[in-house]
């Protein structure tokens, strides 16, 4: 059986990284230097909320993998789009 490509765990590592280690603390200061306001307080939320996200999305993918192996089907990470390695016959067989 061919395997199933998914996105590797560093896409979501480095998303990850770029909002907590460099757009939060931004946001903290921009908010703790005068710049109060609901729209700031906002901006600060939807980054948490898409923080949140991204780690329930991480857990989601490997409990899927670890389902998928556990049938047998194995996981191929992938890096990009244009990857390949799942050929144009497996492709209508996984869409019928």
């Amino acid at each position: 059986m061919d395997p199933l490509p998914v996105p590797s765990h560093i896409h979501y590592e480095l998303l990850l990284q770029l909002l907590e280690r460099q757009t939060m603390p931004v946001l903290q200061s921009l908010t703790e230097n005068g710049r109060q306001g609901a729209a700031w307080r906002q901006s600060r939320e939807c980054i948490h909320g898409a923080i949140i996200s991204l780690r329930k999305a991480l857990v989601l993918q490997k409990q899927c993998e670890e389902f998928f192996e556990s049938q047998g089907v194995p996981v191929s990470y992938r890096w990009s789009l244009n990857e390949t390695g799942v050929d144009e016959e497996t492709l209508g067989k996984i869409e019928d």
